[in-house]
């Protein structure tokens, strides 16, 4: 299935770089390819940490933040303005999910919510064609949670000793 989709994403970079008689860099290649390789969200540091580390292949912050602007444009990957942070996503096969961000680590998680999903499709929107949805859930995930009990359990036993 990956194979399948890192096959036309390549595609679609070909025939749009081929339409607009663009050059077919390496740098390009490498990486779309380290993008759908990745698992979930990642920051522009770390897909140049990737590519530089993993694959051997150094690409400059100017180069990433072009070839990302240009894989926008193409809807290959979209770009999260998760709290304080910008992360990117391969987005090819996967159009509409939910995220739940905790407000105390930044942490993100996605998770599917089909009833969510049904909703917004069923909706019609005036002159307006939908493509896509991404929702964000903002909330305190459990390990954060279970740390402010500790912390506060802590400050009343001690407030209960003096």
């Amino acid at each position: 299935m990956k194979e399948n989709v890192k096959a036309t994403v390549r595609n679609i970079l070909i025939s749009y770089l081929e339409q607009n008689q663009l050059r077919k860099t390496p740098e390009r290649f490498a990486i779309l390819d380290a993008i759908y390789d990745a698992e979930g969200h990642f920051t522009l540091e770390e897909l140049g940490h990737k590519l530089n580390q993993e694959a051997r292949f150094p690409v400059s912050r100017a180069t990433l933040y072009n070839t990302l602007k240009l894989f926008m444009e193409l809807r290959l990957v979209i770009r999260h303005r998760f709290q304080g942070s910008t992360k990117y996503e391969a987005c090819y096969d996967k159009n509409s999910h939910c995220h739940q961000i905790c407000t105390v680590c930044g942490k993100v998680y996605e998770f599917d919510a089909p009833e969510i999903a049904n909703a917004i499709h069923s909706h019609h929107l005036k002159r307006f064609r939908k493509d896509g949805f991404t929702l964000y859930v903002y909330g305190i995930c459990s390990v954060c949670q279970a740390k402010i009990t500790r912390k506060v359990a802590k400050l009343k036993l001690e407030n209960s000793k003096k």
